[in-house]
C-alpha cells in the first residue's frame, strides 16, 4: 500500500514539474482560458487536477509540435522543375 502512494506522489511531482515548467515557457499570447499567472497558481496550489487542467485546457493547440508545415512552391517558382524544362 505504501508503494502505491509512493509511485502516485511521483507521477504527480512529475506531472506538475513538467506543467510549471510547459507554462511558464509559453507565450502569453498562446496561453488558452486564463492568464499565466493564474494557471501556474493553479497548478502550484492544486497538483494533480491543476496539472491536468494545464494539459487539456491551458496548453496551446499546436499543429502537431516540432512538424513543419511544407510550404508548396508552384511550378513557374520551382528552380528545380525549371531547370527540367
Amino acid at each position: 500500500m505504501v508503494r502505491y502512494a509512493v509511485i502516485a506522489t511521483i507521477i504527480i511531482l512529475a506531472l506538475m514539474i513538467y506543467s510549471i515548467l510547459d507554462c511558464s515557457r509559453t507565450s502569453e499570447s498562446q496561453i488558452r482560458s486564463l492568464p499565466k499567472w493564474a494557471w501556474l497558481v493553479i497548478i502550484i496550489f492544486v497538483p494533480g487536477i491543476g496539472s491536468l487542467a494545464w494539459i487539456i485546457a491551458g496548453r496551446p493547440k499546436g499543429n502537431g509540435r516540432g512538424r513543419r508545415k511544407r510550404k508548396i512552391v508552384p511550378p513557374d517558382d520551382n528552380p528545380d522543375f525549371l531547370k527540367k524544362l
